[in-house]
């Protein structure tokens, strides 16, 4: 049959030579075969391979695959396979007879059990036998939900793998995984069945033709962009992908997953790692531009709750009711719309935006990736007497046009004041003539603009890159995992909070509108507006709330009120101290707890005088100041790199000696003490910051600890019951000669241990935190609602 399809395209001149056919034979095995993604894209971009590659030297055969009994699935593939088009380039002659060889090079199979697999292995092999081919690769598409991913690759590894010396390529679709626990669990099972080089994991914004074209821009750009890629030059970047649709007949899949999940943590972000990544010698090479991405990755600050807004169009709830068939008071905390804002920590971008946006229910359809650039130019003579080409007081920018939108096509816009870019020629062509659109407020003459010499559908392209191998346009099991690294964080901390709802479409006017403030995104719109917040608590429902804890003054607030108090009050004692004396000891906790208070101290706090402000450490891990593990880390990467604290006014506490860590010998704790000694008046530090653990520990004392809890040593090494186990701390007794301390408890998992201390006396070999008293000074609890009364 194989040797009848090949004469009779060879016939019509596609193909230069039987023998050459049969250097390699490739089969497509296509799991899903009559799925919506399989009709829509999946046979089309196979037919486009073939109608590419069928003079390549291989010859083809499609398997569509499906659980669907043998009569019905084939009816239904090939009703699909008959709708199949050629590009208008294409002769109709060649179209027809290509087509035609297409079907017949198709079959339909039911794959549903593992012997299933084994009698399409064996007709695999027994159609090469026959026709005296050998067998060059198998790709096995899988367009079928995750949760079957790890059956069928249990059934391909087990009895369908071709034979040494031939490749396999599984391409996988997305979602793959929740969050990042549900990844790493999805990429062990898969990674027990198929090497990492065997998996291609699609996210077909990678095939999208702008986005493609983002590394080659730059690449053949360098003399131009090198000098301006940068921190020093770009004010902004924003990655936007817009939908009118709403999530109507989706909502099963919405529920779960979200804007988040379903765009910007994979399309966008891939976008953003074209952008942000540094590029290699040899943009060619997919294991460079991996090895890169994985390194963009790695400098992308932490996202936090005040990273991201989030929107959902009001027809949503009653669409999920309905769908979902949930009760009428059901109410969904799932975004349809969020607008999310990124730094790089790396030395190109540390400072710069990066604003990421997608959302349903929107004004316009469309895509695309804007780098503006900063604008020092004061024009003294009226713009309407300079051309664009000359005018440096336009805005200067490049654009990657994904689709759709006033342009609908791909296309690369470059403001002509920046420069001229290098394109390919014989894929990107440049727009004659000027047109009166307007792209981000100027006319399209402001621009010069290039678009493909032959549109392609992303998954034509990217079928076609799983063809050659090119790895770099999809995502490792490595990358993938960074990726829900980054997000899932931000997911987790946003998983209840309120929505803005909107009403869709042009009727949104201003709602959706937000802006940067101080390394946060707030909707601009500060009146208010219905939010999706069911049936909370105010502090007014409570009867009362003492203002004393454990007879020392009590200030009680919602988490993100208290630590703005708390904030406020530091720089107060801060301001006070300095005015005073000239300097400001403070002394940080570790732990999670003070993170949000660190990052509103950095955003928040510009008259903080930082200037004049010591930094000590209340208590340390012993592990290398460089180990996420640190509290130093931590305190540097959420405050110190954000300010600007002197260099020598920073203290951290010295575990790591001699290439050894907390050993007792080496008297890392007599520095530290000899340092308070030497610094601070009277070893009296102006301010500790204290936390309170779920067994009443607090610094690192821990119950019934040897160390730190009496005695005169200043600084202490202590066992934690927690990994890992070696501390270093100041001791009770330094503590309570502070001249201030203040304790922070946020969140419901301190209820108990915050009940239990209103009611127990001074009792720190119990309770260490029970033993805070300063001697001459003040004791401050910061206690939010939810700790405070459960």
């Amino acid at each position: 049959m194989l040797q009848r399809v090949l004469c009779t395209v060879l016939f019509v001149g596609a193909l230069p030579s039987l023998a050459e056919v049969s250097q390699g034979h490739i089969s497509v095995v296509l799991l899903g075969a009559t799925g919506d993604l399989a009709k829509k894209y999946l046979w089309q971009g196979l037919f486009q391979l073939y109608m590419d590659q069928v003079s390549s030297g291989h010859s083809f055969t499609f398997h569509g695959a499906a659980l669907t009994a043998l009569e019905p699935g084939q009816r239904l593939m090939f009703d699909v396979l008959k709708k199949l088009a050629c590009p208008p380039d294409e002769s109709p002659n060649r179209c027809a007879v290509l087509k035609d060889q297409f079907l017949k090079l198709s079959q339909y199979h039911q794959l549903k059990t593992a012997e299933n697999y084994t009698v399409l292995n064996r007709e695999i092999e027994t159609l090469l036998r026959q026709e005296g081919l050998k067998e060059a690769g198998r790709i096995f598409y899988f367009s079928v939900p995750p949760f079957a991913y790890t059956e069928i690759a249990r059934h391909i590894n087990s009895s369908c793998r071709p034979p040494p010396g031939a490749w396999l390529r599984v391409v996988l679709e997305k979602p793959f995984g929740h969050d990042l626990e549900s990844a790493q669990q999805l990429a062990a099972e898969l990674t027990s069945f198929f090497k990492e080089e065997e998996m291609y994991r699609v996210d077909h914004y990678l095939g999208k033709q702008a986005v493609a074209h983002i590394l080659p821009f730059r690449d053949q750009n360098r003399q131009f962009l090198d000098p301006i890629w940068n921190r020093h030059h770009v004010e902004r970047v924003e990655i936007v992908l817009k939908e009118t649709v709403d999530a109507k007949g989706r909502t099963s899949f919405y529920e779960q997953y979200g804007v988040i999940r379903d765009v910007l943590q994979n399309h966008l972000t891939e976008a953003l790692m074209f952008l942000t990544m540094e590029l290699p010698a040899n943009v060619s090479r997919a294991e460079e531009v991996l090895q890169s991405k994985l390194q963009a990755f790695q400098s992308l600050r932490g996202l936090e709750k005040n990273s991201a807004v989030l929107g959902q169009y009001q027809a949503y709830a009653s669409q999920v009711q309905e769908e979902l068939q949930k009760a009428q008071d059901y109410i969904s905390t799932t975004p349809t719309f969020a607008g999310v804002l990124i730094h790089s920590d790396s030395l190109r971008w540390e400072g710069v935006p990066f604003l990421l946006t997608s959302g349903k229910a929107l004004d316009e359809r469309v895509g695309y990736v804007r780098v503006l650039f900063k604008n020092r130019a004061y024009c003294t003579q009226s713009e309407t007497l300079r051309d664009a080409e000359h005018s440096q007081c336009k805005a200067k920018q490049i654009i990657f046009y994904i689709g759709h939108g006033v342009l609908n096509t791909p296309a690369v816009l470059v403001s002509r004041n920046l420069f001229r870019p290098v394109m390919p020629e014989g894929s990107w062509r440049e727009a004659v003539g000027q047109s009166d659109l307007q792209v981000f407020g100027q006319p399209l003459s402001d621009y010069y603009v290039y678009s493909p010499v032959k549109e392609r559908d992303a998954y034509s392209v990217l079928i076609s890159n799983i063809y050659h191998a090119r790895k770099d346009f999809f995502i490792t099991t490595e990358n993938l995992l960074a990726s829900w690294g980054f997000w899932t964080p931000l997911l987790d901390s946003i998983s209840h909070q309120p929505l803005r709802l909107y009403p869709g479409g042009v009727e949104n006017q201003h709602l959706l509108d937000f802006e940067m403030v101080s390394g946060e995104v707030a909707f601009t719109l500060a009146e208010p507006v219905e939010l999706l917040n069911p049936n909370r608590l105010m502090p007014s429902d409570y009867r009362t709330i003492q203002s004393k804890f454990r007879q020392s003054p009590l200030v009680s607030a919602w988490s993100e009120e208290l630590i703005s108090h708390l904030a406020s009050d530091i720089e107060k004692t801060a301001s006070r101290t300095v005015a005073q004396s000239g300097q400001f000891h403070l002394a940080l906790s570790g732990g999670s707890s003070p993170v949000v208070l660190f990052q509103r101290l950095a955003r928040h706090h510009y008259a903080f005088p930082w200037k004049h402000t010591h930094i000590w450490l209340v208590d340390e891990r012993c592990v290398p100041l460089t180990d996420t593990e640190s509290n130093f880390f931590s305190l540097h990467n959420h405050l110190l790199q954000n300010v600007r604290v002197p260099y020598f006014n920073v203290h951290p506490m010295p575990v790591h000696l001699n290439q050894r860590l907390c050993v007792e010998e080496d008297g890392g704790t007599e520095l530290y003490a000899k340092e308070i000694m030497a610094l601070v008046a009277n070893a009296s530090f102006d301010l500790v910051l204290l936390g309170v653990g779920t067994d009443g520990h607090t610094a690192s004392l821990f119950p019934r600890s040897e160390n730190g809890l009496e005695g005169a040593r200043t600084v202490v090494l202590t066992e934690s019951p927690a990994k890992p186990h070696q501390r270093m701390s100041l001791s009770l007794p330094l503590i309570n000669k502070a001249r201030q301390v203040f304790v922070l408890v946020l969140g419901k998992g301190k209820h108990d241990i915050t009940t239990l201390l209103s009611r127990v006396g001074h009792e720190p070999r119990k309770w260490p935190i029970s033993g805070v008293r300063p001697s001459s000074g003040q004791l401050v609890w910061y206690v939010d609602y939810e700790a405070l009364l459960g």
